[in-house]
């Protein structure tokens, strides 16, 4: 795999603060042409360096007050691979991490309210098959929301 070098990662930071800037304002505060960071950023998507792209959306304005984290636990791990395309089916859910530690999963969901939050809860996440057992987590306020650092990385 390609390394990415200083300019690579001068773009990377520029781009992870706003990803709708014109290349051209990215040219000039990195001080190269406009086709040269097109060519960069192009070569990082392809090294998947650079993975997905589009808005972030706010999950109240829609109508879900609830930020929630699910530990679930299963009856054996590798029932993982069934559990997954359950919770696909469930379109609030919006992260799904196979884990170490207490729980098999853990899960990020948006509720509406605790209603509707006890409801995909009781009805759907806990009627999966393997399913044993779950905890929630309910997030009163999201605090930090960040990418990665980028720095120099030394071999």
């Amino acid at each position: 795999m390609e390394k990415i070098d200083k300019l690579d990662r001068q773009i990377l930071n520029i781009i992870s603060r706003n990803a709708r800037i014109p290349f051209k304002d990215v040219a000039e505060e990195c001080g190269v042409s406009r086709a040269a960071i097109h060519q960069r950023v192009q070569r990082m998507i392809d090294m998947n360096v650079i993975v997905g792209s589009g808005y972030h959306i706010n999950p109240k304005v829609l109508g879900y007050n609830t930020c929630t984290y699910i530990g679930v636990k299963l009856e054996r791990g590798s029932m993982y691979k069934d559990v997954v395309p359950e919770f696909e089916k469930i379109p609030e859910i919006v992260e799904c991490h196979f884990t170490t530690g207490p729980y098999t999963m853990l899960i990020k969901l948006y509720a509406r309210d605790n209603e509707h939050l006890m409801e995909l809860l009781n009805s759907k996440i806990q009627e999966i098959p393997g399913v044993t057992a779950t905890e929630t987590l309910i997030s009163l306020r999201q605090s930090v929301k960040r990418e990665i650092p980028i720095c120099e990385i030394t071999d």
